[in-house]
């Protein structure tokens, strides 16, 4: 720790020497740069350079020492292992952004100006709190399944009542695709209330006289969602809706800590952990990283045109 803080000095100091020695016309773009390289080497050194690394150590096989091409990806996308790795990470993405938007949205329109809107809000944002395994353990105590045996009690939350209306317990987690959608279940817990207090800002953020407006001219209530309030709202919804997709595609810890990437659930985040960690197979891992790279960055893109186009307003 200390020659980590006696290096940052040591850097400091020199720029800033350095720095005062400039003068001139140009002397205000010398120095910007000279205060920007520090932050320009970390991240050559931390992100670009692993990048790169990553995606040549892509086209080498399982040990990273003879050249394959293309095989890597030909294998994500032919085989069967992988495309049901494929499968479950579409279905994350179309199925939580969308749901936990749609959820904090609705949340959102219910308690604006509720007697107990705080009280409200902050039960729908207390899993944000959480931490993704702190959360994981939490569900997966709720879908703990006992072999249903005389004498043998439930401690699973949702088999016992299933057990009390008389049914039979369930292993919610073994079945595929299903095992999937419970999954999702618990990103959406987590993630509705971040879309409903961005959502909620917006929401309060919409001028009091348009909405005046709405309403004496006669506007019923699912006008005024349609017309006035979705419209004045969807810079917001945008950024909620990438900002979830983002965390969606790179989605680990819930599936890492309840199952394992077992019984069908595995997705391209955990897959890329499992080939390089645990199988061996640094090639193949290489592969999913970049491909998981290639479906991040258009989204992050596309966000970031949204909120410039927005502030441009």
């Amino acid at each position: 720790m200390a020659s980590a803080v006696l290096l940052f000095l040591a850097v400091v100091g020199v720029i800033l020497f350095v720095a005062g020695r400039f003068s001139g016309r140009r002397s205000d773009r010398r120095v910007a740069f000279l205060y920007l390289a520090p932050a320009l080497a970390l991240l050559a050194v931390g992100l670009v350079y692993p990048a790169a690394r990553t995606i040549y150590q892509s086209f080498f096989d399982a040990a990273g020492e003879t050249f394959i091409g293309v095989d890597n990806y030909r294998t994500i996308f032919t085989s069967s292992d992988q495309l049901t790795v494929l499968r479950n990470t579409v279905l994350w993405v179309l199925v939580t952004p969308f749901v936990a938007t749609g959820v904090g949205l609705l949340y959102a329109i219910l308690v604006d100006k509720a007697r107990l809107e705080s009280f409200a809000k902050a039960l729908i944002f207390l899993p944000m709190s959480i931490s993704f395994v702190g959360a994981s353990i939490i569900w997966k105590f709720i879908y703990e399944y006992r072999p249903d045996q005389a004498g043998v009690k439930q401690i699973g939350l949702l088999n016992q009542v299933i057990v009390w209306a008389h049914g039979t317990p369930q292993q919610w987690l073994v079945s595929p695709p299903w095992n999937t959608l419970f999954l999702i279940l618990v990103m959406i817990w987590i993630q509705a209330g971040f879309a409903m207090t961005v959502l909620s800002a917006a929401i309060k953020a919409i001028p009091d006289d348009v909405v005046e407006a709405a309403r004496l001219d006669g506007v019923s209530a699912l006008g005024m969602f349609r017309f006035v309030t979705l419209p004045s709202i969807r810079p917001a919804v945008v950024v909620v809706l990438t900002t979830i997709g983002i965390g969606t595609l790179k989605v680990f810890d819930i599936v890492r800590t309840m199952t394992g990437g077992q019984f069908d659930t595995s997705v391209v985040a955990n897959e890329f952990y499992s080939q390089s960690f645990r199988s061996g197979n640094e090639g193949l891992g290489a592969a999913l990283a970049v491909l998981l790279f290639v479906l991040v960055v258009p989204i992050v893109v596309y966000n970031v045109r949204q909120l410039r186009a927005a502030e441009a307003r």
